[in-house]
């Protein structure tokens, strides 16, 4: 159902059972999947909706970025399947840098949170309230954002990893752990999180290990890492990849 009070371009195409609520506007390039849901005075500009998505009321979806260098290239936002973005969420189009910002699947954001232009967000991944990741920010799959957190500009978040309340990330988090604190550092492994994922007791156990290796060990962390590159764990080589990319450097233990 499409009330009729919503303002849609003609460009726009709609898929099967999409709902659009009223006084919701609905600009130019859109994409809207099967089954979306998008509540009362939304705004939608330039962006490829999944299917089955919840879009509630007075969300903004496809704006243009928040840079100072933005002079209206052509971009677009991409909301993968399944996601949910409750009341006053706002999902910025990326720059000419990479055109693009990037929204996983089953992803679930909170009131008043807010993803910038050109982040890459993964599947599962869930933002609580009023926590913001600026410019070019990664955030790996199933990751929980809490409450306030800001993510400085081009950090990136590992997978499964979980950012207390409050916390200010401005060094890369690597996959696995939790962190916490005005200046974000780590504070342990994210258990729970490896448990959702089903990761068996040995693999956690061989997760653990790593960890101690890598901030317990008083080896230097090329010397960490060296070790660490012979282990056949997966997830252990996901942790080396990912500090070996780390451009800002990553967090560490307090």
């Amino acid at each position: 159902m499409i009330h009729n009070t919503a303002i849609i371009d003609k460009s726009v195409v709609i898929g099967e059972n999409v709902e659009i609520g009223a006084y919701t506007v609905i600009g130019k390039d859109v994409i809207i999947g099967a089954g979306t849901i998008i509540g009362s005075n939304a705004y939608i500009e330039y962006a490829e909706i999944g299917k089955n998505c919840k879009l509630y009321n007075s969300t903004s979806i496809g704006t243009p970025p928040q840079d100072m260098s933005y002079n209206n290239e052509s971009s677009k936002v991409y909301v993968g399947d399944g996601t949910i973005a409750r009341e006053f969420v706002t999902f910025n189009r990326g720059t000419k840098k990479t055109g693009k910002t990037i929204i996983g699947k089953n992803c679930y954001f909170m009131t008043a949170s807010h993803v910038a232009h050109d982040c890459r967000v993964g599947d599962n991944v869930i933002v609580a309230n009023s926590a913001a990741a600026g410019g070019h920010v990664e955030i790996g799959d199933n990751a929980f954002i809490s409450a306030n957190v800001g993510l400085h500009q081009f950090t990136k978040i590992g997978k499964s990893t979980m950012t207390g309340s409050g916390a200010t990330v401005t060094m890369d988090i690597i996959p696995y752990t939790l962190c916490a604190g005005y200046r974000a550092t780590l504070s342990g492994l994210n258990l729970v999180g490896m448990k959702r994922k089903k990761m068996s007791a040995e693999d956690i156990d061989v997760v653990k290990d790593a960890y101690r290796t890598l901030f317990m060990s008083k080896l230097l962390l090329k010397d960490a890492l060296a070790k660490l590159e012979q282990s056949k764990s997966v997830y252990v080589q996901e942790v080396v990849e990912f500090i070996k990319n780390s451009k800002r450097g990553i967090a560490r233990p307090q």
